[in-house]
């Protein structure tokens, strides 16, 4: 196969099958989405089969074991796909609004209306449920997309490509509106960012090596973040029995993903009395804790405990280990995470409002929480339906990137037969 021969076949039938997906009304669009949930739904123990294979393979090839996390497919997960399939069709179609209409002094009208960007490139790495999350928000939002997953989620996601044809053949939409590439060969990758002429706009879903080779090589548009250091500060007037499982759930619900703590900031008032209680909360776990000089003297006796170092705030660990700082307070905090945060998500511990809101206005990030934890930076727990992916960039898309996040606005006027003078 010569791939970018390959790729620029795919590239062409993505830019021909975008037409028709803008196209298509919004009963056609969610009910292709339907089909492919009710698709998904039947044919579940297939899709665990395949995911089985994926995982056996991943193991023998020695995958990290956060990698093995993101790619393992349970029943659990494959009922959240349904879901989040079923929950982009409840929501709004932003397809065709038109909004901020005004009178201008020539007569004529003057609005915006919202379009899909055209064909969307994801590239992401051993999540099969970005195949279906990814599908669904592009079928909603009116967009082509061209799918490359990882090599490690090769025979699931070949699995999830066919029940998503049968949806958008089902309900009238050409197939090559949702294509993935069925090559495991990293030369596709390379040609799906060069391809400006096919593709609008490039998402990336992985580790950080992945997005900073396509930050170097692109030659289209990205949505993107590169790492995910996030922090939660337990501000000195914080509410410890929130503080606790806060604190607990953003590093050790799940270890892999983007949105877990990597950096826990403690005032100094309250840091004698809650992080013993945190240490033992994270011993349960068996948690590295990287402690600056006054954390290393309050935890002396923890079983898993080492000095922190510069490197620790730059570090996305995606594993049991914890940074720990104490800082004087919320200006410290505050100043400390625009420093070295990621830009991506920041909570704080606090009851007092002011607190609260300065760390909102102040702290860079796309997501700042006010008493919860990160780990609710996400698509589907913002409402979205699901996400694409998460972009810490500023222009066009911040956050979770649902549906809004995949259109754009273009000006259109209506005219009564002015003509200007």
């Amino acid at each position: 196969m010569d791939i970018t021969e390959y790729m620029h076949t795919i590239g062409r039938q993505a830019r021909g099958a975008s037409r028709a997906m803008a196209r298509a009304d919004s009963a056609t669009r969610n009910r292709a989405l339907l089909l492919i949930a009710d698709a998904i739904e039947r044919d579940a123990a297939t899709l665990v089969e395949a995911n089985a294979r994926d995982l056996a393979a991943a193991r023998d090839n020695g995958l990290a074991p956060a990698l093995l996390d993101r790619l393992a497919l349970s029943d659990k997960a494959i009922a959240t796909m349904v879901e989040g399939l079923r929950q982009i069709v409840a929501l709004p179609d932003p397809i065709g609004e038109i909004s901020n209409m005004k009178f201008r002094p020539s007569g004529i009208q003057v609005g915006q209306m919202r379009v899909p960007l055209g064909v969307i490139g994801i590239i992401y790495e051993a999540r099969p449920n970005v195949t279906v999350d990814a599908a669904g928000l592009c079928i909603k939002s009116g967009n082509a997309a061209i799918l490359r997953g990882g090599s490690e989620a090769i025979h699931c996601n070949r699995a999830l490509a066919l029940l998503v044809a049968e949806g958008l053949k089902g309900a009238g939409l050409p197939e090559h509106g949702v294509q993935v590439v069925d090559t495991v060969d990293r030369a596709a990758v390379g040609a799906l960012i060069t391809m400006p002429e096919y593709v609008d706009v490039i998402v990336p879903r992985g580790g950080k090596g992945l997005i900073a080779r396509l930050m170097e090589e692109s030659t289209v548009p990205m949505i993107k973040h590169l790492d995910g250091i996030c922090h939660v500060y337990i501000d000195a007037k914080a509410d410890v029995a929130k503080a606790l499982p806060i604190a607990m759930n953003a590093k050790t619900h799940r270890y892999g993903t983007c949105n877990t703590m990597e950096t826990l900031l403690v005032a100094r008032a309250i840091a004698p009395t809650i992080l013993p209680q945190l240490a033992q909360l994270y011993a349960t776990k068996e948690v590295e804790l990287r402690a600056d000089p006054e954390a290393l003297a309050i935890l002396q006796g923890y079983p898993h405990l080492t000095a922190a170092t510069e490197e620790d705030w730059r570090t996305e660990y995606l594993a049991p280990i914890l940074a720990i700082k104490i800082v004087d307070g919320i200006d410290a905090a505050i100043e400390h995470i625009n420093t070295w945060s990621s830009k991506h998500t920041d909570a704080i511990v606090t009851e007092d409002y002011s607190d609260a809101l300065r760390f909102l206005r102040e702290v860079d990030s796309a997501s700042v929480m006010v008493n919860a934890s990160t780990r609710f930076a996400d698509g589907f727990e913002y409402g979205l339906g699901a996400e694409i992916g998460i972009s810490n960039d500023k222009l066009h898309a911040r956050g979770p990137v649902g549906l809004e996040g995949l259109t754009s606005l273009k000006y259109v006027v209506f005219g009564h037969g002015e003509v200007r003078q």
